[in-house]
């Protein structure tokens, strides 16, 4: 199966040694589809031909996950930093130090590691939404009609994209909050929220 069809293809699978001075067996697999040649590579040696041409075959879907965590959720759009951190070189030479290596107070290495606990942290806590937001759709596409106003065309397909998921969320999210009173988040955000001082204020509100 591949890209969800059922296709006929010719392979050839070899356990061959690969690296420079440490070697390590490698299962390549040679793969002729129509015309089209592949090689594939996999270190688990366990793994038979057809099945790690199957895998290869979500990498698509693994790609296009990644550019919806990218420009739907951003991701990877966080600015976390440390003055500890070094300037890293993209051009080292092999012969040099690398520049985490010249930073020896254990003060300064406990603030990089913060800093790189915090990107792992928000990217973490990015994946998660992205499974929400996939299951949001997968669930309630069909029961939500407001998830298909975003659509500037007649929808293709029955189950929304993630980026539609998230536009509907932003302009509903709010209203949801207050209609359901008794959420634990609805309750933190009003314990959050000043009370309006006048009249004015009341209405504006």
């Amino acid at each position: 199966m591949l890209y969800g069809k059922e296709e006929t293809l010719s392979f050839l699978c070899l356990d061959l040694l690969w690296g420079q001075k440490l070697y390590q067996p490698l299962r390549f697999v040679l793969v002729l589809r129509g015309e089209q040649a592949s090689i594939l590579v996999s270190t688990d040696l366990t793994l038979d031909a057809t099945a790690i041409i199957s895998l290869y075959g979500y990498r698509f879907k693994i790609e296009c996950t990644f550019r919806e965590m990218k420009q739907v959720i951003g991701a990877f759009g966080y600015r976390f930093w440390s003055k500890s951190s070094p300037k890293l070189n993209r051009y080292l030479r092999k012969t040099e130090k690398h520049p985490l290596e010249q930073v020896k107070t254990e003060q300064e290495q406990k603030r990089i590691r913060k800093t790189l606990e915090a990107i792992e942290g928000f990217v973490m806590c990015s994946c998660i939404a992205t499974g929400l937001i996939q299951l949001l759709a997968l669930r309630f596409s069909t029961r939500t009609p407001g998830l298909f106003w975003r659509y500037l065309r007649t929808p293709s397909k029955a189950i929304v994209s993630e980026a539609t998921v998230v536009v509907y969320l932003r302009k509903t999210i709010f209203r949801m909050f207050a209609e359901q009173s008794d959420l634990p988040i609805t309750q933190i955000i009003r314990s959050k929220q000043e009370m309006p001082s006048s009249d004015a204020d009341i209405l504006a509100s």
